[in-house]
């Protein structure tokens, strides 16, 4: 190569491409150690009783951590994520809604039937009922 050509086409992978992202990686590392320098500098240090008990949404706690916990919690909370993110399939259907046509309305119709047997395989075998 030329220096003519070196002048007008730069090539692509030279450090000086990089040297904005790294300036900005530095002042974003900076802030981050000014910030936490600041407030433990700055910041009440006054430690109470209040301050250093355990807090768990307003409520009293009591027992022992290592208590164990009803399955139907961690049932019910997959559940939930299973379905939001069937929810969350909907969005790019909805958008291309009509592009995709009826192939896409059956396809969408097929998705729901799957979690719609599902939903009620999960109601016949009693996983929302809290009850033991």
């Amino acid at each position: 190569m030329d220096l003519m050509t070196l002048l007008v086409e730069p090539p692509l992978n030279n450090a000086t491409n990089y040297f904005p992202i790294g300036v900005q990686f530095l002042f974003a590392i900076g802030f981050v150690v000014v910030m936490m320098f600041v407030t433990h500098w700055l910041g009440p240090k006054r430690k109470t009783g209040d301050k250093l008990a355990n807090f768990a949404s307003g409520i009293e706690s009591h027992g022992d951590a290592r208590h164990p916990v009803a399955i139907k919690y961690f049932l019910v909370a997959i559940l939930f994520v299973l379905f939001d993110v069937e929810v969350i399939f909907f969005y790019p259907y909805a958008v291309n809604f009509k592009m995709l046509g009826w192939g896409g309305f059956w396809a969408v119709m097929m998705f729901v039937s799957f979690f719609v047997i599902g939903f009620f395989y999960i109601i016949k075998k009693g996983a929302l009922q809290w009850e033991d």
